[in-house]
């Protein structure tokens, strides 16, 4: 059985450190990927620490993987030794039910299997992620991937890259559709180049006059200060659409009143206390909040398609593994443009 070399950590108040375990051998439709580089996401800090309940241990985290296949079973269509492919949030579900169906399996019935701190279907088996050097997953849910990314930048795809894609792509936005994203971290920077790639009109949406700069060279065409009230004003009942990435406790209903007729505020940041919404916000021009989350095996194979043809990939900050705790610290903080990355060549014997 493939062995992978990890970090990981024991409990919710444990620091990441060196860890071993084995992979399943890979069966008739598994791929077997090297890792290569495994983003970091912000879910990643919470599940840790168990901040949303539920977490299990020893937790080795990361979603955001690609590498070079190295194996694959008798069955395997998709790949050959060599190619590059990519894993994301999920590494199975249900299969069975419409959802899964129609490949928008991210919303199964069942729920998804995530590629971490999730039982596999076997019922017994601890998922484990990519803050290692190996991993092994059925190929529906492994994701080709171009040579002509840049590897480390396209890791963050995976989750913050079709976190963003897969609700602008929901709401329509297109040549002409007023966006604002609200939030400039690694959810908000991705929201930007799409919805400026799609042809919108992009307005970054921020309580920090700092991120001005940052916003308008990743694609935003009008920055909005929202503690600026003539600002706010200004833009009352402007927007088609808006992505809200904020995952710190917010009021909804400042941003709602920006939305013009029939707009959408689209959520994909988890707040960890419930947000305030005031109903005559939503009567007036009949505005809807949606909720987004990830997107099914194709439309992330779709994402990734359209991210090579356009040139779209995160910004990242590569570290080797080594220095996780450190990165952790400094994500809490919000000190990172916009996604840290691991170079899993740290970790190779």
């Amino acid at each position: 059985m493939p062995v992978a070399n990890a970090y990981a950590v024991r409990n919710p108040t444990d620091k990441l450190s060196p860890y071993s375990f084995e992979r399943r051998e890979p069966g008739p439709k598994d791929v077997q990927i090297d890792i290569l580089y495994c983003g970091v996401c912000h879910s990643d800090l919470h599940q840790v620490r168990d901040e949303w309940g539920g977490s299990k241990y020893p937790m080795v985290p990361g979603h955001e993987i690609v590498g070079k296949v190295v194996k694959t079973g008798p069955a395997v269509t998709k790949f050959k030794l060599g190619d590059l492919a990519a894993v994301g949030v999920m590494i199975d579900s249900c299969r069975k039910c419409r959802n899964c169906n129609n490949y928008v399996e991210n919303y199964c019935d069942e729920g998804i299997t995530g590629t971490y701190n999730a039982i596999e279907r076997d019922g017994k088996t601890l998922a484990q992620g990519g803050y290692s050097t190996t991993i092994v997953t059925d190929e529906r849910y492994v994701f080709s991937l171009s040579p002509r990314l840049d590897l480390a930048g396209a890791a963050p795809l995976l989750c913050a890259g079709i976190t963003t894609y897969s609700p602008l792509r929901f709401a329509g936005v297109k040549s002409g559709t007023k966006v604002g994203i609200i939030g400039l971290g690694g959810l908000g920077h991705m929201g930007v180049k799409f919805a400026a790639s799609f042809g919108a009109e992009v307005t970054m949406i921020s309580t920090s006059p700092s991120k001005e700069k940052d916003a308008r060279k990743l694609g935003a065409h009008n920055f909005l200060l929202q503690t600026d009230k003539g600002q706010m004003k200004k833009y009352d009942s402007y927007f088609d659409v808006l992505l809200n990435t904020i995952s710190a406790p917010h009021d909804y209903a400042k941003y709602l009143n920006l939305l013009g007729y029939e707009g959408k505020m689209m959520i994909v940041g988890l707040p960890s206390v419930d947000p305030k919404v005031e109903p005559f916000a939503l009567l007036k021009n009949r505005r809807s909040i949606t909720g987004s989350m990830i997107g099914g095996t194709k439309e992330t194979q779709e994402m990734l398609d359209y991210c090579a043809e356009h040139n779209i990939i995160s910004e990242v900050e590569v570290i080797p593994m080594q220095q996780i705790n450190e990165a952790y610290e400094r994500m809490e903080k919000n000190d990172v443009r916009y996604r840290f990355v691991i170079d899993l060549a740290s970790l190779k014997n």
